[in-house]
């Protein structure tokens, strides 16, 4: 149907006198659809974020929340994300193993990120519009931790077969840690269906929803097995590791643990020696006798970045059990013989 031209001309004319163009009228927002503020589309975020992400960036969302609240999402700037990053930064908690804030200062970025990537993805505010990727990260500093040598290594057992309220749990922990190179988080969330004590196998559960059997050895499951079962682990999905009263194991063991070590051992306080010194000892030994591809499988790495070649040079299970049995000195019912490799334990 062809528009009345004299109609035309009179809109025209109506729209000269209120002010408005055309482009005006098209460009106008949808009225039925008001911007959410940051503290309304936060539940959101946090609804279809993984519960790591939770834990990574929920102090750092709840800030946001704080400060932000009552904003439309469209009026937050980089200047406003910048900001609060230096705050955090200046309000960082002070620990001995600290960088100034420098991490918190990454994290809220990363929060931030991740709150406006979920607000591009639902059609909240247009791509490239997200005041957080317009600030700089700061660049991420090399770790401190390193292996352990030898002699630290079994200072740290020693004092905590030695010293605590329950000795028989540190020990297990430390060689948990020590055989299989996994993270707390790792070894907190293992199950009593996740061992398997007559293959040497534990089942972990690690972060990125990464999920892997890993080779332990016999002994060591048969004790994991017997320290569940006596502390009152019966169905498959009942936790493994246990305090003495039946009680799932958490985090707070760990603190104890390694604040324990730091009274008896200063080195250990000095250096911030954690759990995770244990996975950079076993792997650094993995890799200087068995090379990257069985290292790299070892730790469970699965991502695909990196050098091309990390495609062509990936271990089976039966790699990392044979690494398992030199590291241990004990047999493994999955390892290959190390005669038939040239290896001694």
């Amino acid at each position: 149907m062809t528009a009345d031209p004299s109609r035309v001309a009179a809109a025209h004319t109506l729209l000269a006198q209120l002010g408005v163009s055309v482009a005006d009228l098209q460009a106008a927002p949808d009225s039925s659809r008001r911007m959410p503020t940051v503290a309304e589309y936060l539940p959101r975020v946090m609804a279809a974020a993984t519960p790591s992400s939770c834990r990574t960036y929920g102090t750092y969302w709840a800030r946001m929340a704080a400060v932000w609240g009552d904003w439309p999402l469209d009026a937050v700037a980089a200047t406003d994300v910048e900001a609060l990053q230096r705050h955090c930064v200046k309000h960082a908690r002070r620990r001995s193993n600290g960088r100034g804030g420098r991490h918190a200062g990454e994290n809220v970025i990363s929060a931030a990120r991740a709150f406006y990537t979920r607000a591009i993805a639902d059609g909240l505010i247009p791509a490239g519009a997200s005041p957080a990727h317009q600030v700089r990260k700061p660049r991420r500093l090399p770790s401190p931790r390193r292996a352990l040598t030898p002699r630290e290594l079994a200072e740290i057992n020693a004092v905590a077969r030695t010293s605590g309220n329950d000795v028989i749990l540190d020990a297990l922990l430390l060689r948990l840690h020590t055989e299989t190179a996994c993270r707390r988080g790792g070894a907190l969330a293992l199950r009593l269906m996740d061992l398997d004590i007559e293959q040497g196998v534990v089942r972990l559960r690690e972060k990125g929803e990464t999920l892997r059997w890993q080779p332990i050895s016999l002994n060591l499951a048969a004790r994991l097995h017997q320290h569940a079962i006596s502390r009152g682990a019966v169905l498959p999905g009942d936790a493994l590791l246990r305090y003495r009263d039946g009680r799932p194991l958490t985090s707070r063991r760990y603190d104890h643990l390694w604040k324990r070590l730091g009274n008896r051992l200063p080195w250990v306080a000095a250096q911030a020696i954690s759990t995770h010194w244990l996975r950079h000892t076993t792997l650094t030994w993995v890799e200087r006798n068995f090379g990257y591809g069985i290292a790299r499988a070892y730790a469970g790495h699965t991502d695909s970045t990196g050098p091309a070649t990390t495609t062509y040079i990936k271990a089976d299970l039966q790699a990392v059990a044979t690494a398992l049995a030199a590291l241990t000195g004990q047999p493994h019912p999955l390892a290959t013989r190390l005669d038939d490799l040239g290896i001694r334990a």
